[in-house]
C-alpha cells in the first residue's frame, strides 16, 4: 500500500479520530449480523480488518468471549482502540495490529470469524473475499459490509461521483453472485438502514467540517478533502435510496 503523506495522516485525525464510528454502520447493526452467524466455538479467534477506532470491535467483545485481534494502518486508530479495551477490562482478550489488509502476515486458516465493517473495498472485493477464504478455517465465517448499487439503472449523477469515489461498485446481486463464485456460503444480507448512515458518521462529520476548514483554510489539499466528503454527503441525501452497504453474513465452503 502506498504510503500516505503524514499531513494527509494528521488531516484525517482531526476528520475522523473523534467520530464514533469512520464510516456507515451501528451497533444494532453489528449485532444483527452477528446473530445471523451459525455455531462458533466457545472461544473463537476473530479477525476484525479495518477496525477503525473500534466501535465494532468492542460490540464483538460484548457478542463473544473468543479473542479478537483488530487490524488497522493507522497507530491513531489503533491507539483509540487499545484505550477502548484498557477502560472495558479486556486486555488480553482484543489485541491490535498495525497492518496493511493487503499484506496481512496471519498464516492460513488461522480464524472462526473474519468481520469487515465498510473496509474490504481498499483491498478491492473480490481480492478480499479470496483472502478472507484462504485466512479463514473450514467451515469459518465471514461478515462484512460492501457499498453496492441497490439499483440496475443508478442515477447519472451518483454514478459520475462513484468513478472517483469507488468506480468499482457493482450491484447487489452481482456481489452476490461473486460471494458464491469465492466459495463462500451466503447466510444471510441486509441494507445498513438510514440512520447507520447519519447517527455516528455523517451528523457528527458535519458539526466538524466548519471548524476544520477554518483551521486548515491556507491549505487548498485540506480542502479538497472537506469538499469531497460535503459532496459525498449531498450525494446520500439524495440518492441514497439507489445505492448504499450491504452487510453480508457467509461462511466458508
Amino acid at each position: 500500500m502506498q504510503e500516505i503523506p503524514q499531513f494527509v495522516q494528521q488531516v484525517m485525525v482531526d476528520m475522523y479520530g473523534s467520530l464514533p464510528r469512520q464510516g456507515p454502520g451501528s451497533a444494532g447493526s453489528t449485532r444483527k449480523a452477528f446473530s445471523m452467524l451459525g455455531p462458533l466455538p466457545e472461544r473463537p479467534t476473530v479477525l476484525d480488518i479495518g477496525c477503525g477506532t473500534g466501535a465494532q470491535t468492542m460490540e464483538l467483545a460484548k457478542l463473544t468471549s473468543g479473542h479478537i485481534i483488530a487490524l488497522d494502518i493507522f497507530d491513531w486508530a489503533l491507539d483509540s482502540v487499545s484505550g477502548k479495551v484498557v477502560q472495558a477490562g479486556l486486555v488480553g482478550r482484543v489485541h491490535t495490529t498495525k497492518q496493511s489488509m493487503d499484506a496481512m502476515d496471519f498464516p492460513d486458516e488461522t480464524f472462526d470469524l473474519i468481520w469487515s465493517e465498510g473496509a474490504l473495498y481498499i483491498m478491492g472485493f473480490e481480492h478480499a473475499l479470496k483472502t478472507c477464504q484462504r485466512l479463514l478455517k473450514p467451515g469459518g465465517y465471514l461478515a462484512a459490509s460492501e457499498l453496492c448499487w441497490f439499483t440496475d439503472d443508478p442515477p447519472d449523477e451518483a454514478q459520475e461521483f462513484f468513478e472517483t469515489g469507488y468506480p468499482d461498485i457493482i450491484t447487489l446481486g452481482e456481489n452476490v453472485r461473486l460471494i458464491a463464485d469465492c466459495g463462500f456460503e451466503m447466510l444471510g444480507h441486509f441494507h445498513l438502514p438510514a440512520r447507520a448512515w447519519w447517527d455516528d458518521y455523517y451528523t457528527p462529520m458535519s458539526r466538524l467540517l466548519p471548524a476544520l476548514r477554518e483551521k486548515y483554510a491556507d491549505s487548498p489539499d485540506a480542502i479538497a478533502m472537506f469538499d469531497d466528503t460535503d459532496k459525498e454527503m449531498a450525494i446520500h441525501r439524495k440518492y441514497g435510496k439507489s445505492y448504499g452497504y450491504e452487510f453480508f453474513v457467509c461462511r466458508r465452503g
